[in-house]
């Protein structure tokens, strides 16, 4: 059951299934970033791994902010690999030889694709008084815009 805070109520379950869906990507990009934190090689290597690491932290940070904000809403937080690899757009590179180039592109897409589910909440909030879900996107669409234009800019 959600809290009595002034969210439309008839805009709740759609909010929370955007931020489900959110969370499923955001764990998965985190996943996916953290892996290739371990793994990445060649010229790039410290550059990219101290990025990675940074990016990581931010999502592991994140995945929090966004399975909280689906309590609020009063629904449960998705939180296994099965309703994760379900509900995700972005999905996880079981390769073990990636390139540099490789990983920096999948990521970008992946930040590009974050960015696209978390603007497609925000239609839902128009009219939902739900200013804690607004500011929570607004956050995330920063980072994963910045990201992923640092990202494009080391393929040049």
């Amino acid at each position: 059951m959600a809290l009595n805070i002034g969210i439309e109520e008839s805009k709740v379950a759609a909010i929370s299934s955007g931020l489900q869906k959110l969370l499923a990507e955001t764990y998965t990009l985190y996943l996916k970033t953290h892996k290739y934190h371990w793994n990445v090689t060649g010229p790039m290597f410290q550059t990219l791994h101290t990025m990675f690491e940074t990016q990581y932290n931010d999502l592991a940070l994140a995945v929090d902010e966004i399975a909280e904000r689906i309590r609020v809403m009063g629904d449960a937080a998705p939180g296994s690999y099965s309703e994760f690899v379900e509900l995700s757009a972005v999905k996880e590179d079981s390769s073990r030889d990636a390139s540099a180039n490789d990983m920096i592109q999948a990521l970008l897409e992946d930040h590009e694709q974050v960015v696209r589910s978390a603007k497609d909440i925000l239609p839902i909030l128009d009219g939902a008084n739900d200013e804690g879900t607004n500011s929570l996107l607004g956050a995330r669409i920063e980072f994963h815009e910045k990201t992923a234009w640092m990202l494009k800019s080391l393929l040049g």
